[in-house]
């Protein structure tokens, strides 16, 4: 029999790379839609394969929606990617943020309990949910959780109803803690983006500076798509787990900024770059950076992209697209 995958957050970044991913492999792709939205599918475009998948409408602030669709489809696997993700708009956007982060993954597994009990879930939990550490200086499985915004906060809920509905119920469940991954097609409301995208338009003369706030934040950044062969492998294991999905190093801001300029043959970054004290988070995480011995070890998981070889891509990619429009 065919395999069949639920994705949610079809639309966004590690959707489109996911869906890549179950389709080569011979899933029947299922990806959820918001219902009364004008759905944008550019980065279904963007991986080539917006007409493979199968598009079925929901809401994940509507509990009837899911379990009608848990009901009809019933899916090998639940890929929950769906989030109110960017972590500045949750300060702003709190209530949102939890109704979309922590009820969604509850409406997902009741339904799951109710009428799909062999399907297998996969919660996309963040390393924003360790936020503040006085450890040594990584995070894995056994680190103490320490959100510091509204959007760690909702992520640390799914986590916890994950593990609960598979210690309650005998659910498969999995979490993959990813750390931030990133990708051509990542939204530009995220440093990562604005940074590459910015650099871009600088080299084609149609911007003068990039605004951003703390240089000094330390991240551990991937390429996404390496983490959803991850999350794919989770789903495969003969038990279910919980797994921290990273590289293993850490770059400031700073680096990133100076990367990207360099790609493009600019060494005077600092003239182009202006401190903007909108774009600080009121409670910032300083440092992120994985230690994902235990996905090495049991998924035999290793990322292949450098985190030179990503910005030098996501530049190249944001040159093309700007490129397009002075044509």
């Amino acid at each position: 029999m065919t395999k069949t995958a639920l994705v949610t957050g079809i639309l966004g970044q590690d959707g489109p790379y996911l869906a890549k991913l179950l389709l080569s492999k011979g899933y029947r792709v299922y990806g959820l839609i918001r219902r009364y939205s004008n759905p944008n599918f550019s980065n279904l475009d963007f991986v080539g394969v917006t007409d493979e998948v199968d598009y079925v409408e929901g809401d994940m602030n509507d509990e009837a929606s899911l379990l009608n669709l848990i009901r009809t489809i019933r899916p090998t696997e639940v890929y929950n990617l769906a989030a109110q993700s960017f972590v500045k708009s949750s300060f702003d956007q709190a209530k949102l943020t939890t109704e979309v982060n922590s009820l969604g993954p509850l409406y997902l597994l009741n339904a799951i309990k109710y009428f799909s009990p062999t399907t297998r879930y996969y919660q996309a939990s963040t390393s924003e949910m360790f936020g503040l550490q006085h450890t040594n200086g990584y995070q894995d499985e056994k680190t103490p959780f320490h959100p510091r915004s509204p959007y760690g906060v909702s992520k640390v809920y799914a986590y916890w109803i994950t593990v609960n509905y598979r210690e309650s119920y005998g659910l498969f469940t999995a979490n993959g803690i990813l750390f931030n991954h990133e990708s051509p097609i990542r939204g530009k409301q995220f440093v990562t983006r604005k940074v590459t995208d910015g650099v871009a338009k600088i080299k084609l003369g149609l911007a003068k500076e990039i605004r951003l706030g703390n240089l000094d934040a330390r991240r551990d950044w991937g390429f996404a798509g390496d983490y959803v062969e991850a999350m794919y492998l989770m789903l495969q294991q003969k038990e279910s787990n919980d797994f921290v999905v990273g590289t293993g190093e850490s770059h400031t801001v700073r680096e990133l900024v100076e990367l990207a300029f360099k790609s493009v043959g600019i060494d005077d970054w600092k003239k182009y770059v202006v401190i903007d004290p909108q774009y600080k988070r009121p409670a910032e995480v300083p440092n992120l950076r994985a230690k994902p011995d235990k996905a090495f070890k049991l998924l035999k998981w290793k990322p292949k992209m450098t985190f030179d070889k990503l910005i030098k891509t996501m530049v190249e990619a944001d040159l093309e697209r700007n490129k397009k429009k002075t044509t």
